[in-house]
């Protein structure tokens, strides 16, 4: 067997076919590769040559590296498929954020628009290996958009619990159209975490929280992927939103791995990036990690207000693995670079543009200095949350001034009134 589970507090292992996503003693599960055997099997030219494939497994971004992710054979595999997102360059936001060499690679152009579907095809297709007829999940959103499309693929019954009244209507209507029952809990993010790991327990159903530990190496391939597009060349930094905490989980072990299997020389630092109203991490990190840090959570980016995260311990493994920071940024500084994502033709939601305001404010610090190289994750599609950017623009933000507002003008049905707008505009 290539790999086991095993507990990152008590370090007991469990063969991978078992139902859970715990360890007996309550610690979290990682995912162990034999590293040391799949040093000589895998390699730069083997991932190269399944690029550009137009079939399954390898059209998908993530199967593409599957002997480091679930090592499946490919009939049981659940994929859309996934991945293959783009780098993106802009001058406007090079000068914007201090960056000369700054690129963002946009998960948003996942199928159902979130880095989710990344972790979400091999947390199904484990799903499938065990046997179980339903999943579920607590969500803010994308989570539940992503399983729910992912379930119905492969013919799952999917539990979705939202917390009530906190959703983007771009993210719950996903959900609602691919089939989900869908719960709606009175209370946050936390409280809906709680009661589904409950009923998870209870009713013998498959959790797809980032709790799941193959859920994290579904979502390694965003690293694997990156790194090939940059021709395996290592970037200074890699920046990117910190929510629930399952990317920072999943992004040092990806690189942690490449340079165990040898296909990396050195690894990147990571700069986790949480809103000010739902930064626990933050708050441990300020501490040296020496207390794990609970806070009630708010803020506009619906994606990481998440107040306890479930992926801590993986997370500050990353930042040790890769000597790597956390910064916080205020609702208004995510607006603000959400406003110049988007004016720059690329787009993203609230939570995305948290990395590119933390990019500024870490060069604005001299923590990034201006001719290192960063890459910027933005995780969710600019429709996932079409309402904050409207509020945005109408300046109807509670608390936040829309430094670049693009109003609409209302105006008669004349030539003469649009010569008018566009000498105003001018």
């Amino acid at each position: 067997m290539n790999h086991r589970l095993r507990c990152m507090t008590c370090n007991a292992s469990y063969p991978p076919g078992e139902l859970r996503y715990v360890c007996d003693c309550g610690g979290l599960l990682d995912v162990e590769h034999d590293l040391a055997a799949l040093r000589g099997r895998v390699s730069r030219e083997l991932f190269d040559s399944r690029r550009g494939d137009w079939t399954l497994p390898y059209a998908s971004g993530v199967w593409r590296y599957r002997e480091l992710i679930l090592p499946v054979d490919e009939a049981v595999i659940v994929s859309r498929p996934e991945g293959n997102t783009p780098l993106y360059r802009s001058q406007r936001l090079s000068r914007w954020t201090g960056i000369d060499d700054l690129a963002l690679k946009h998960e948003g152009e996942n199928p159902t628009g979130s880095f989710k579907d990344r972790g979400m095809t091999v947390g199904v297709t484990q799903a499938r290996l065990l046997g179980v007829r339903a999943v579920a999940c607590a969500s803010t959103g994308n989570t539940s958009a992503s399983m729910a499309a992912y379930a119905a693929l492969a013919g799952l019954q999917a539990l979705v619990f939202i917390p009530e009244g906190k959703i983007a209507y771009g993210k719950l209507a996903q959900a609602l159209a691919y089939g989900a029952q869908t719960l709606q809990v009175r209370g946050d993010f936390d409280a809906a975490m709680r009661l589904v790991r409950q009923v998870c327990d209870d009713l013998g159903i498959y959790l797809l929280n980032s709790l799941n530990p193959f859920r994290i190496e579904g979502q390694k391939a965003i690293i694997f992927e990156l790194l090939q597009q940059r021709e395996w060349e290592v970037p200074d930094w890699i920046v990117f939103p910190a929510g629930n905490l399952g990317n920072t989980a999943a992004f040092g072990k990806a690189l942690y791995e490449l340079k165990e299997v040898g296909l990396i020389s050195h690894l990147p630092r990571l700069a986790a990036v949480q809103a000010r109203g739902a930064n626990p991490f933050y708050r441990s990190f300020v501490g040296g990690f020496r207390q794990r840090e609970r806070v009630t959570a708010r803020t506009v980016a619906t994606a990481i207000r998440i107040g306890n995260p479930v992926s801590y311990e993986r997370a500050v493994r990353s930042l040790r693995w890769t000597e790597g920071l956390v910064t916080e940024v205020s609702d208004a500084e995510i607006m603000d670079a959400k406003a110049q994502v988007d004016a720059a033709g690329i787009g993203c939601e609230p939570a995305s543009a948290a990395a590119v305001a933390g990019a500024r404010r870490l060069a604005a610090e001299g923590a990034i200095r201006r001719g290192q190289s960063v890459v910027a994750i933005l995780t969710g599609h600019l429709l996932k949350d079409p309402g904050a950017t409207v509020d945005y623009h109408l300046e109807r933000l509670e608390g936040i001034e829309s430094a670049y507002a693009n109003r609409p003008r209302v105006i008669e049905p004349t030539l003469e009134a649009v010569r008018e707008a566009l000498a105003g505009r001018a």
